[in-house]
């Protein structure tokens, strides 16, 4: 598969991409974001990707998380990709809400029309993706760990849950742990799944630990004052289904802190030394 280099920077030694290539799976061009930390010839680096929140693109985290740095100092390639497909062809929500349609394809593979031909970020993370990295970038595909912010929080979560061989830690700054239950999730699943809530569950995290879905190396950083905590997040519902399913997180309630990228900045050097720590 070709990329097509959008831009190259200069970082901390090494080298901040913005890539775009032709997905399969979304039938778009999809971009997305590639930290390379400097390195030897022929050397494989070990990866995280982070998945973005509502209404973000590539280039939120980019630009505001300042996670190049640790990035550089560990020697991880930090990946961002998009948060929904896009294009003239893409469909979009009739009345541009930011909850739903583009910007907002919460890591599902829709299944109802008109979303299911182009929405299916969840293969498009799971496989297509770290296909692409892997064939493309210095990246070695066994070390491979996931972090994500609230919308992206949830993929993140759901991600690792579905998939513990391939990664080795997760991580999730103010997640949203379990669509089924909040306004954001219900409005997005049953109009990307439909109605049938059997179907939704493979995509909330407190159901899959619920059904029996492993929990890899858990970290999740959630601010005491995010004004979406009681209504869309829930955090204590993550913990419930740890208590009931008896596996463990550390699960961590960040005093003063709100949802914007202030606290995303604040907590990713230690998210990023927490995945350094299973990464080897």
């Amino acid at each position: 598969m070709t990329l097509e280099i959008i831009s190259q920077n200069k970082a901390f030694g090494g080298t901040q991409f913005i890539y775009a290539h032709e997905s399969i799976e979304t039938k778009t061009k999809m971009r997305f974001a590639a930290y390379v930390p400097p390195h030897e010839a022929g050397t494989k680096l070990p990866v995280v990707i982070y998945l973005s929140g509502l209404t973000c693109t590539e280039e939120n985290v980019t630009v505001k998380a300042g996670a190049q740095r640790i990035a550089s100092e560990l020697g991880l390639i930090f990946i961002a990709p998009d948060t929904s497909p896009r294009g003239e062809n893409v469909p979009d929500d009739a009345d541009a809400a930011y909850d739903f349609g583009l910007g907002a394809g919460f890591y599902v593979d829709a299944t109802q029309e008109p979303w299911a031909e182009n929405y299916r970020m969840k293969t498009y993370i799971e496989e297509e993706l770290l296909g692409v990295i892997g064939e493309n970038l210095p990246a070695d595909m066994g070390r491979v760990s996931i972090t994500g912010h609230s919308m992206g929080g949830h993929g993140a979560l759901t991600i690792a849950l579905r998939n513990p061989d391939k990664f080795k830690s997760v991580s999730a700054f103010a997640p949203i742990v379990s669509p089924i239950n909040c306004p954001w999730g219900q409005k997005a699943l049953s109009g990307y799944l439909g109605e049938n809530q059997i179907f939704w569950r493979e995509y909330d995290a407190c159901a899959l630990l619920e059904d029996g879905a492993e929990l890899i190396p858990c970290l999740i950083d959630q601010g005491s004052a995010d004004n979406f905590l009681e209504r869309q997040l829930k955090t204590q519902l993550f913990n419930e289904a740890l208590e009931n399913s008896g596996q463990k997180a550390n699960v961590r309630i960040q005093d003063g802190y709100d949802h914007s990228y202030y606290f995303i900045s604040t907590f990713i050097e230690e998210h990023l030394r927490f995945h350094a720590d299973y990464l080897g």
